[in-house]
């Protein structure tokens, strides 16, 4: 990190500080002081969000860290946390349905059980590449003989896009468009997780949706604790700098480490608009199996505009590659440098598992920046 970031690092008077400090200690410290000089019991932290374990690799921030503090990765990758299953069903869509399945680019490469998207499109279907949902919904009004589905993958920062979709569609009465739902909320998988790390840091993204009261209650009523980062340089080395401080109590703790873009009660538009359009609903996690009430499906006034019923998809159960470990990697319970195929069989050009494919994978970001 360059001495600039560095600088930049320093707690500054106000909530963050006055919070983590609790008015003990009237010399105030840089971040990366706290974090150079913990000699305390060793902390774990789970990186929960993708962006936060690619930033901090590229910030240089794992080099200020002394041996007692381990980062590990999480759940907080999307595509990355989306079952096999969910692709074999996309593929299905697309090859033996006969419909024109959009979707973000990252999924496209993302390995079924017998192919991806991508090798179903070698194979003549029909998968556009889209950069929102309404791009989807836009095509399908614009090509009304083709059944058009989108693909919904995402946690609480892009399911308002997909719901709001799904209303145009509505609204509109554009009758060939559909969803695939796989959309996730994250407050069950801090449960699923407990004891997996000693802090979270939580996603500021997702937290911009949902607010503080989520992650407030995990620590209250669950005894998890964890803090909610932003991504610079600064935010970054604030939110790990109040894990350690907040840690020396032995308490369970909560801190918004984010309050210039998450507010107490995140964005209730959004909410709103979720809570109209989906409803709770248990999911299936790669590496973490179902977790009750975890996913989002559509309510019953919208249930036409789901792909799975429209089509009458079966269930499908999808097989992993065996040889890849990306289940234990979102469960922190390895890193990706101990898979026997990182860097060897999977890579980003040729990869076995989600989190070498997307670009907020861990796995590509030890590949990246040549992580051990």
């Amino acid at each position: 990190m360059t001495a600039m970031a560095a600088d930049a690092a320093v707690l500054k008077a106000g909530r963050i500080m006055t919070d983590i400090m609790e008015k003990r200690e009237p010399a105030r410290k840089s971040a990366r002081e706290i974090i150079e000089s913990y000699d305390g019991p060793k902390l774990r932290i789970m990186e929960v969000c993708g962006t936060h374990t690619h930033e901090i690799f590229r910030l240089g921030i794992r080099s200020l860290l002394p041996d007692t503090i381990e980062l590990v990765s999480g759940p907080g990758c999307p595509v990355c946390v989306t079952p096999v299953g969910f692709v074999d069903e996309a593929v299905m869509l697309a090859l033996e349905k006969g419909a024109v399945v959009c979707t973000f680019g990252d999924l496209i490469r993302v390995p079924g059980t017998k192919m991806s998207l991508a090798g179903a499109r070698a194979e003549g279907a029909r998968i556009r590449i889209v950069y929102a949902p309404d791009d989807a919904v836009e095509y399908a009004a614009a090509h009304p003989e083709e059944q058009v589905v989108f693909l919904a993958v995402g946690f609480e920062t892009t399911t308002p896009a997909a719901a709001l979709a799904v209303r145009r569609a509505r609204d509109e009465k554009i009758e060939n468009f559909s969803i695939l739902t796989a959309n996730k909320t994250m407050p069950n998988a801090y449960l699923a997780l407990r004891g997996s790390a000693d802090a979270f840091l939580y996603p500021g993204h997702v937290n911009a949706i949902t607010g503080e009261t989520e992650c407030r209650r995990l620590a209250e009523e669950s005894g998890i604790s964890g803090v909610i980062a932003g991504f610079t340089a600064k935010e970054l080395l604030t939110a790990l700098a109040v894990i350690i401080e907040k840690s020396k109590t032995g308490e369970p703790f909560f801190v918004n480490c984010y309050p210039r873009v998450v507010r107490p009660e995140g964005n209730p538009a959004g909410l709103s608009l979720i809570r109209e359009v989906m409803e709770p609903c248990d999911s299936e996690w790669r590496g973490l199996g179902i977790i009750p009430m975890s996913g989002l499906r559509l309510r019953e006034e919208y249930r036409g505009y789901d792909a799975r019923v429209r089509f009458a998809l079966p269930k499908i159960e999808g097989r992993p590659n065996p040889a890849c470990r990306c289940g234990e990697v979102l469960q922190g319970k390895c890193r990706p440098s101990d898979c026997r195929v990182f860097g060897k069989g999977c890579t980003p050009e040729h990869p076995v598992g989600a989190c070498m494919v997307s670009s907020e994978g861990a796995c590509a970001a030890y590949y990246q920046y040549g992580a051990k």
